[in-house]
C-alpha cells in the first residue's frame, strides 16, 4: 500500500496520514528581514516572520484547513475555513494528507509548493538540515510551510505540545538562522503562535510530511 496516498481516521497509519485534529494541546507576533548569507552555511543572525491573520479551528477536525487558510493569509487569500476545506477534502476523520495541503495550497497561489517526507521516526540530521533550507526559503519567499505533525514536545518556553492522534500547524517565520522556528498553532488559540527548535519541530513531523 502507498503510504503517501493512504487516509487514516483518528489513528496513525503510514506516512503523511492525516490522523485526527485536537482542539488544544496539553498546555493550552515582526521581526526585520536580513540579507540571506552567500555561504553554505546557514546566517545564525537571520530572522523573520511574516504576518498572518492567525484563526483558531472551530472543531477537532478542521486543523488542516485551518493551518492552510493561515499560510493562505501571508499570501494575501483570504479564503474561509470552510471553503479551504472543502478544497482539501476534509472530513471528520481529518485532511487526508501533506498532499492535499501541497495541492491546495498550488491551486490557489501559483504552485510553488512541495511536499516533502520525512520517513524515518525520528529525523536524520539531514532532515533536519532540509527542513531549516525550506522553511527559509519558503519564509524569504512570503510563503508559510504547513506541517502535519504528531506527537508530543516542548517549545523554546517550556510549553509542552501534545497531538497524540496527529494535527496540522503553520510554520510561519524563523530566527537564528533557522535554528529555531516560529509555529502557529491553530489548535491553542491561547497561546497563538510559540517558538520551537528545529529538531523538535524535524522530529514532530516525522513520519509525516509539510508543504512548502
Amino acid at each position: 500500500m502507498n503510504p503517501i496516498v493512504q487516509k487514516s481516521g483518528l489513528s496513525v497509519v503510514g506516512l503523511l496520514v492525516a490522523g485526527g485534529c485536537a482542539l488544544g494541546p496539553a498546555v493550552a507576533a515582526q521581526a526585520a528581514q536580513t540579507t540571506p548569507t552567500s555561504s553554505s552555511q546557514p546566517d545564525r543572525s537571520a530572522e523573520r516572520i511574516l504576518s498572518i491573520d492567525y484563526q483558531a479551528q472551530p472543531n477537532f477536525f478542521y486543523c488542516g484547513p485551518a493551518a492552510t487558510r493561515i499560510a493562505l493569509s501571508a499570501q494575501g487569500k483570504a479564503l474561509s475555513q470552510d471553503a479551504v476545506a472543502k478544497l482539501l477534502g476534509t472530513t471528520e476523520a481529518g485532511t487526508p494528507s501533506a498532499l492535499d495541503t501541497t495541492r491546495v495550497l498550488n491551486e490557489l497561489t501559483g504552485g510553488k509548493y512541495r511536499t516533502t517526507e520525512i520517513r524515518d521516526a525520528v529525523a536524520r540530521p539531514d532532515q533536519v538540515e532540509q527542513l531549516r533550507r525550506d522553511v527559509v526559503a519558503a519564509v524569504d519567499a512570503g510563503r508559510p510551510v504547513v506541517a502535519n505533525i504528531m506527537g508530543t514536545t516542548v517549545d523554546t518556553d517550556g510549553n509542552p505540545h501534545s497531538y497524540e492522534g496527529g494535527h496540522y500547524l503553520t510554520l510561519v517565520g524563523y530566527r537564528d538562522g533557522g535554528d529555531t522556528l516560529r509555529v502557529a498553532d491553530p489548535a491553542d488559540p491561547a497561546l497563538g503562535e510559540y517558538w520551537m527548535s528545529l529538531p523538535k519541530v524535524a522530529n514532530w513531523i516525522a513520519e509525516r510530511g509539510y508543504s512548502s
